[in-house]
């Protein structure tokens, strides 16, 4: 049910409130300029693009993406569509590339001269090396669905060969994560189960201890994830890390219980279960509970952000470890009761603890600290170090909020991406606005000359591998 209704949210417009000044802002920049996210497909050929059947693969390309739905014509960008506007003695003249597809290479060689003649398409639909060009689909705010992202894969596949097609764009990086994400998280799901499993058992040396406390961190995961379906909350790739988080949280609250357990039972071999509980409840209670305030006041904290995965991973977690804390204390006492200490007991209701089993390691907990407390020197020098780089070291940190970035590099996503960047401007836009009060200011020469200046000291810039204006 759960995996039913979750759904991931990877669009970056609704990582924000609406009423942000940059949405805001971005919102009317959009509606003014009609600036639309785009998805490029680059048709690359091992000679050149400038043969018949490239350039008529161009037009079938156009005409497959048109016969959706959610596409129109004049959002298709293309050598085939485009304008060839030059200027002359008389004017501007305004032509089509090429209408038809071109029957023999003279043709295409003629087509070729018209693009190496025009700088607005050289490098931007044709690459420098005339080996890719490209098919802008321009689509509206609430056209692309994960459905449409898997058809145009399918149709980019099948118009492989000779040419190589790629897909990308910000559409497609987040289609991809759309459905990456879930899929991992199945995937992952149960290879975490099975590590953490292990490492209980390991170290709590029983099975019933270890089904319990795996018991707590998959039950308050689940209804952590449970209350997000609930409130219609998505997931976001920033709360996908809350399962990872309970894990940590709920293993330590059950550790530190059995850690009490095993203790109070080695000092009174005879207890009753009754008495151990009793004993783990007077005991762990209080400090267990304002670890568990102290920790969900951390998460708490993070509904200062504007930021909607930030706040959603806060209140989530902070409720999942709550839920932790609640069963720790439920599941684990009743456990005893039912399954006893976890070791053979000699009598019933009654537990033995086994020495040998849990000696060697408070030996060696006992000595180290023992060893800390008899070198205060050593001990706060390496305190004032760790502190010491760890303040240089917070200088040192950046923020990435590229989606790329929850890819490995090695993935057809990111080789794409990079594709792309090589052969043309970039798959990212930066859009620069500039407002005047007065009618007709931008056709003022002195302005002109300015934005031709802005635009080239923007290419100057690193990252930035293109720049278009009016200027042009």
């Amino acid at each position: 049910v759960l995996k039913a209704n979750m759904r991931m949210e990877t669009n970056l417009d609704e990582y924000m409130p609406k009423t942000h000044p940059a949405f805001v802002f971005s919102d009317e920049a959009e509606e003014r300029f009609n600036i639309r996210d785009a998805i490029l497909v680059a048709i690359e050929h091992p000679d050149s693009v400038f043969n018949p059947g490239t350039l008529a693969k161009i037009i079938d390309i156009e005409e497959a993406l048109i016969a959706f739905d959610e596409i129109e014509a004049d959002e298709v960008t293309s050598l085939h569509t485009a304008e060839n506007i030059l200027g002359t003695e008389e004017g501007l003249d305004v032509r089509d590339f090429y209408t038809d597809a071109p029957a023999d290479q003279e043709t295409c060689t003629a087509i070729r001269e018209k693009v190496r003649s025009n700088e607005m398409f050289r490098g931007r639909l044709v690459s420098p090396d005339e080996k890719t060009t490209l098919v802008k689909v321009d689509l509206a705010d609430d056209a692309f669905s994960n459905d449409l992202y898997k058809r145009i894969l399918a149709l980019a596949e099948t118009f492989d060969g000779p040419e190589t097609i790629h897909v990308a764009g910000r559409p497609i990086v987040e289609g991809t994560m759309a459905i990456l994400g879930p899929r991992d998280m199945s995937r992952m799901g149960p290879l975490v189960i099975l590590v953490i499993a292990l490492v209980l058992f390991i170290v709590l040396k029983s099975v019933s201890r270890m089904l319990i406390a795996l018991s707590v961190v998959l039950f308050s995961t689940l209804w952590s994830f449970g209350l997000m379906v609930g409130l219609g909350v998505p997931v976001y790739t920033v709360t996908i890390m809350i399962p990872v988080m309970l894990i940590a949280i709920g293993v330590a609250y059950g550790i530190h219980l059995y850690n009490q357990i095993d203790f109070f039972v080695k000092e009174h071999p005879d207890a009753s279960r009754t008495e151990v509980v009793g004993n783990v409840i007077d005991v762990i209670w209080s400090p267990v509970l304002f670890a568990g305030l102290t920790t969900m006041a951390g998460f708490i904290s993070l509904l200062t952000s504007q930021v909607y995965p930030v706040k959603y991973f806060g209140i989530f977690s902070a409720f999942g470890v709550l839920a932790a804390l609640v069963l720790t204390m439920l599941l684990i006492t009743q456990g005893i009761m039912i399954f006893g200490t976890g070791r053979k007991s000699k009598m019933p209701g009654k537990a033995v603890f086994d020495n040998a089993e849990t000696g060697s390691a408070r030996t060696f907990g006992g000595r180290f600290s023992d060893a800390l407390v008899r070198r205060p020197v050593p001990v706060i020098v390496t305190v004032v170090i760790v502190v010491a780089l760890s303040l240089f070291g917070i200088t040192r940190v950046w923020i990435n909020t590229s989606f790329l970035a929850n890819f490995e590099k090695t993935s057809d996503i990111v080789k794409t991406d990079a594709f792309m960047n090589k052969h043309f401007g970039g798959t990212s836009t930066l859009n620069v606005i500039f407002d005047a009060e007065d009618v007709d200011a931008f056709k003022q020469p002195e302005l002109l000359a300015l934005l031709d200046e802005v635009q080239e000291k923007s290419l100057e810039l690193d990252k930035v591998g293109d720049a278009i204006s009016i200027t042009d």
